[in-house]
């Protein structure tokens, strides 16, 4: 292994990454926090956050970072760009938390239409239950 280091891990002015070549892990890194900082602040404040399109994007950064990394030590990227990577750690522990409470909170709407429903659907007289369907 040469002193110098892969293209991968370059920091350099040209991160942009030109076709076929991935950009480096540092910006590769960052873009990934942009992304899951977005997710976070528009789960948290905005009812109509477009929750598709934010994992799409999401999974586009994995793989540019799947890209970056062939080739490229563990131990040299965890060297090279470790406060990065635990920056990118605590922002995804964070996203995870916020995505475990919109799931909840979904689940909860979700259950009081169902009981609502049920309770309009039923009148006592003809309920589904009587009948061996459903519960």
């Amino acid at each position: 292994m040469s002193n110098h280091p892969s293209p991968a891990l370059r920091t350099g002015a040209n991160d942009a990454g030109s076709p076929g070549r991935p950009a480096s892990l540092a910006t590769i890194i960052a873009r990934i926090e942009e992304a899951v900082d977005a997710e976070t602040a528009g789960l948290r404040s905005d009812r109509d956050f477009d929750l598709a399109s934010s994992n799409a994007r999401k999974s586009r950064h994995l793989y540019e970072l799947t890209r970056a990394m062939k080739g490229v030590g563990e131990a040299e990227a965890l060297a090279e760009h470790r406060d990065g990577l635990t920056r990118l750690r605590d922002k995804l522990a964070r996203n995870e938390a916020t995505i475990r409470a919109h799931l909840s909170a979904v689940n909860e709407v979700a259950t009081l239409m169902r009981d609502v429903i049920r309770k309009a659907e039923a009148d006592g007289t003809y309920s589904a239950s009587e009948f061996g369907y459903g519960t």
